[in-house]
């Protein structure tokens, strides 16, 4: 049986619906049994814990072959990262009481970098599983694609895709998250023995460039990139409520300065399948959808 956290998400509900459709017991932890409904009626069994539970997180854990652990992601953290602490003791303390055969952690391209960035969180997870006497493989999945979900309205509305990645020629590793829950189900049902790195990104990095096409095709319609002015972030981000933007800031610089990227420029890294313009087609479509609802 596979125990998976996150799964009311786009990466832990594709891993699940490829599990299940391999006839793979699932266990779907949730916060709450409404939150649960639509798994169980797929035939997931349903255990009900929160994130920072240790109790409750050690008991859906308990009898699992292997689990996939997605924490939350806290985009506006308080400094030092508490919010994250809390959650990685608790998952720490659930996997030593519960013990399972081994762990898939949902990491993420920059979790080795050496500068403080939002990202950061997700360094603090992986080592604190580094130390735990359990297989553990960190899959570590480019930027999303779907990101780009914030940009169909103005893209579709002015023509514009308003860019933090930058310049608008550069391109970045990308990943659609249908990829990355597919490959975690084909490596979580693997056999290892202690810890390994996966990194997961498109067969074709992305500029926002590419991006901006990718959007003229699906909207049919011209679209152009607006670079938004390095300068500008901080008093932006706080304007739209967030408390403490810097790790935010330090993580697009990562990005745009290169410090955030794979160890050999990507070379090594495992390629997902699906394509920008599959994800942005879908993206739009869906918008479009919503919008005559």
């Amino acid at each position: 049986m596979f125990a998976i956290t996150g799964i009311t998400g786009k990466v832990g509900g594709a891993l699940a619906r490829t599990l299940l459709a391999n006839g793979k017991a699932v266990r779907a932890i949730v916060r709450d049994q409404t939150k649960g409904a639509s798994w169980a009626a797929l035939g997931c069994e349903i255990a009900i814990a929160e994130m920072e539970d240790a109790k409750a997180l050690s008991a859906a854990f308990a009898g699992a072959e292997a689990v996939f652990i997605l924490p939350p992601s806290e985009f506006d953290p308080e400094p030092g990262y508490p919010e994250a602490q809390k959650v990685i003791d608790s998952v720490v303390t659930a996997l030593k009481t519960a013990r399972p055969k081994r762990v898939l952690c949902l990491s993420t391209i920059g979790a080795d970098a050496t500068e403080d960035n939002l990202l950061s969180q997700r360094t603090m997870l992986e080592e604190a599983l580094d130390k735990i006497e359990l297989p553990v493989t960190f899959l570590r999945p480019a930027w999303f694609m779907e990101n780009a979900l914030w940009d169909v309205a103005t893209a579709r509305d002015s023509g514009v895709l308003h860019s933090f990645l930058q310049p608008s020629d550069k391109k970045f590793p990308m990943i659609a998250t249908k990829d990355i829950g597919i490959l975690a189900a084909e490596l979580i049902q693997e056999d290892w023995t202690g810890k390994r790195v996966v990194e997961l990104e498109a067969a074709q990095r992305v500029s926002p460039n590419d991006l901006a096409r990718a959007f003229e095709g699906a909207l049919n319609r011209p679209v152009k990139v607006e670079i938004v002015k390095r300068d500008t972030w901080e008093e932006l981000f706080l304007s739209q409520g967030m408390k403490n933007p810097m790790p935010r800031i330090r993580m697009l610089d990562g990005f745009n300065e290169s410090w955030i990227d794979f160890k050999d420029g990507g070379r090594s890294s495992t390629k997902g399948a699906t394509s920008l313009q599959q994800v942005v087609a879908a993206l739009v479509a869906g918008a479009n959808t919503d919008d005559r609802a």
